[in-house]
């Protein structure tokens, strides 16, 4: 099962206001756990910053006045979520709010929003009442997030792929990181189950031979007086 951990950072709140898209970082999850594959863009919004949102994540006019607008990218980040795979979003409805007013302008397909799955809503489900913000949760996990002193998409992403991993159930959900130990691990099962596909080995004869049997037969009259098996 592939997912897609996103992530975004714009300058505002609302797209329909004259705000845009500034960055976007995705990490990629196979049966919930990170493969190593991302993808990450910083994007010109084709505006200035304005400082509450410079604060937030110090993405600044001269910095990304160099990146490509988001029609350059368009194509490459349509096709790293694919089509189907669900997207893990902390608070989903403000970036799916973004990236789908970013695709409908320039004519691209929306994204459903049945592939969000909103972690903040998760998180809200499993502990409710307590702070639910990626901070939060990461001290309620014992995630190091030291190095988050601004927000950034990718970090921001690869600290959510941890926290979701939390939600679901804790660190050892489906954990088998060595694909040797996994395979031994199937091969185990397979045979408590008897299911093993290798072929029967019927077990090999060792008779032993007739001066090892009479040697046998002198090492118990000399040595051993009163055996019970001979009572």
């Amino acid at each position: 099962m592939r997912e897609i951990v996103l992530d975004t950072e714009t300058t505002g709140l609302d797209p329909y206001s004259d705000h845009r898209l500034v960055e976007i970082g995705c990490i990629e999850l196979i049966n919930h756990m990170p493969t190593g594959e991302h993808y990450h863009q910083y994007i010109n919004p084709q505006r200035s910053m304005p400082k509450e949102a410079f604060d937030v994540h110090g993405l600044g006019d001269e910095f990304l006045a160099k990146q490509p607008v988001f029609a350059e990218v368009v194509d490459d980040f349509i096709k790293f979520i694919g089509d189907d795979s669900k997207l893990i979003i902390h608070n989903a409805a403000f970036d799916m709010k973004f990236l789908n007013a970013e695709l409908g302008w320039l004519n691209k397909p929306l994204i459903a929003k049945d592939r969000a799955i909103d972690t903040v809503q998760m998180a809200r489900k499993k502990f409710p009442g307590s702070p639910v913000s990626l901070d939060a949760l990461c001290r309620r996990f014992k995630i190091d997030n030291s190095n988050r002193t601004l927000h950034g998409a990718l970090l921001d992403s690869d600290l959510l792929a941890l926290v979701y991993l939390e939600l679901l159930g804790g660190r050892q959900h489906g954990l088998i990181l060595d694909p040797n130990a996994q395979a031994q691990a199937d091969r185990d099962q397979a045979v408590r189950a008897g299911q093993t596909s290798k072929p029967f080995r019927a077990p090999r004869p060792h008779v032993a031979k007739p001066d090892e049997l009479a040697a046998h037969q002198v090492y118990i009259a000399e040595k051993i007086k009163d055996a019970v098996w001979l009572k």
